[in-house]
């Protein structure tokens, strides 16, 4: 399989690299979907290719993946690559479909049999990953500042719309206030971060659960030895997104939580429970800071 193109003009260090744009955020409505598809849909460093090789191997167990898993698992509203490229991609595809997607649900449709994944993590751990993904790419626009410096600006500023900045605190926290808000409709999966870190294969079996995938009990050793931080480093090759970075294995960083609450003075935390706390409902963000 060729693996499509990615427009290295267009990776910046800014909002337009998750950008949702009328074309993003609308080219979900005319979309073919599938009765079975499966729709990973996270805010920005929030689990997204975790929880794609997780659901990669639950449908192509007990082998391994035919491609690439940027090729097997296609990010349909990408800004990067040309949208006929991607549907011509996933319209060619005959196993069960694992599409990413960086939207919120208000921008996709539900439909029929499809299951739609939504990663949440910590989202001051979300903007650390944000800064070292940053940092890695090759074709870098501006010189980042101090990560500690960087995450107070993050926390203070000020977004019009959030659904034109995804990546920053309104954007995340109005992505998980959606999903959050319809978590018991039957087609919504949502996944903690920290749980994958915590409960590997418990969570694994609960996706596998809700996609009513069926693994035999003897594939599930190497099933979740595979879904680990440390196996998909090794692999990182394969598995990384297809993007110029200084060092693909530093895509798979630390896979650890709590880096956010440790660059900030006591202080400065205490600004971001302040913010947050007028940006989503009490309830979701007790989950998400546990």
């Amino acid at each position: 399989m060729t693996p499509l193109p990615a427009r290295e003009e267009n990776f910046r260090e800014t909002s337009t690299f998750w950008s949702h744009g009328s074309e993003t955020r609308t080219c979900w409505l005319d979309f073919e979907t599938r009765p079975d598809d499966i729709v990973i849909s996270p805010p920005a460093k929030c689990g997204t290719t975790w929880l794609q090789q997780i659901c990669a191997l639950l449908v192509f167990s007990p082998g391994d993946l035919p491609a690439p898993l940027a090729d097997v698992s296609l990010w349909l509203d990408t800004p990067l690559i040309p949208q006929e490229d991607v549907r011509a991609r996933l319209a060619a595809q005959r196993h069960r479909r694992i599409i990413k997607a960086h939207l919120p649900l208000d921008a996709l449709p539900m439909r029929e049999g499809v299951t739609y994944i939504i990663g949440a993590r910590h989202p001051l751990d979300a903007a650390v990953s944000l800064y070292h993904h940053m940092d890695n790419l090759v074709r870098k626009r501006m010189t980042l500042p101090p990560l500690r410096e960087w995450l107070v600006s993050w926390i203070d500023e000020q977004v019009a719309e959030p659904a034109s900045q995804p990546e920053s605190l309104p954007g995340v926290l109005s992505h998980l206030t959606q999903a959050w808000l319809r978590r018991d409709e039957p087609p919504i999966v949502l996944v903690h971060y920290a749980d994958l870190s915590a409960a590997l294969e418990g969570q694994m079996r609960r996706l596998a659960d809700r996609l009513g995938i069926r693994i035999p009990d003897d594939r599930w050793p190497e099933l979740v030895r595979k879904s680990t931080f440390t196996a998909m480093r090794e692999d990182a090759d394969r598995l990384a997104p297809r993007v110029s970075f200084k060092d693909r294995t530093a895509f798979f960083r630390t896979g650890r939580s709590g880096a956010g609450r440790e660059s900030l003075t006591e202080e400065e935390l205490a600004r971001y429970h302040a913010r947050a706390a007028a940006l989503a409902p009490a309830d979701l963000l007790t989950w998400l800071h546990r």
